[in-house]
């Protein structure tokens, strides 16, 4: 286990006895590093991991996932129950860390104490065909325009190489992707919002009340689909608002 831990978990700045960890979920096309500077925010009062998806850094030579709720199974299998933890979930990462703790969720103390969402509409407002791309160019345009990754990268033909294979197999993994049904999560969810985020407006964030029994709550951060990029110190205070969690 521990072995399978260290291929899709990633501890930048490792806290053996920190009281509680937060599990990160990246956007489509993103990894692990994305969440290294909340990562270094938070320590050492709370340990990062996070998630690092195959296809990508050092698992490039690893096939992308193309199912979602495959990911999430996966996902779920390298995370027993420890430590309280916190998940939080960019974009499709969002809709991942929510699958992930519905699994963790059907065991007594398995699921996470807090979710923390971001960027992406709840299962109540999924639309089937939003992320469907016909073909790469439009799925590197629709990259661009939500400013996730540099516009050098995408003009740089071997490095666009390389992303594109991530990209179409996480486009394709929300494609097809079915929310799990009902009310799976009891936990306080906190949805985290961009005033100009065309994919996932502070009114369609605030519908993931409806998607746990717990408490709801929405923030709201200017910016597009990125905020978060800009607004790191801001989530780094709302963990530290969360805690102490249970035990």
């Amino acid at each position: 286990m521990l072995q399978e831990q260290e291929r899709w978990i990633r501890r930048f700045h490792p806290v053996v006895d920190a009281p509680v960890e937060l599990v990160c979920f990246a956007h489509a096309g993103g990894s692990a590093a994305y969440w290294f500077a909340l990562s270094g925010r938070l320590t050492p009062d709370v340990e990062v991991l996070a998630v690092q998806y195959p296809g990508r850094q050092e698992r490039h030579r690893e096939a992308p996932f193309t199912r979602l709720h495959s990911l999430a199974d996966h996902i779920a299998a390298t995370l027993p129950p420890g430590r309280p933890r916190i998940f939080l979930g960019h974009s499709m990462g969002a809709s991942l860390a929510y699958e992930v703790a519905a699994r963790l969720a059907r065991t007594p103390g398995g699921g996470p104490a807090a979710l923390l969402l971001s960027g992406r509409r709840p299962p109540s407002r999924h639309r089937a065909d939003a992320d469907r791309l016909v073909d790469d160019r439009a799925l590197v345009a629709k990259v661009r325009s939500l400013g996730g990754t540099g516009a050098g990268l995408l003009d740089d033909h071997e490095m666009l190489g390389l992303v594109l294979p991530v990209l179409r197999g996480d486009y394709r993994a929300l494609a097809t992707y079915e929310p799990t049904a009902g009310t799976p999560v009891s936990c306080p969810v906190v949805g985290l919002a961009g005033s100009g985020d065309p994919e996932a407006p502070p009114e369609d964030m605030a519908a993931w009340a409806a998607h746990t029994t717990g408490a709801f709550e929405l923030r709201t951060y200017s910016g597009g689909h990125f905020f978060l990029t800009e607004n790191f110190a801001s989530v780094a205070e709302l963990v530290h608002e969360l805690l102490p969690l249970p035990a």
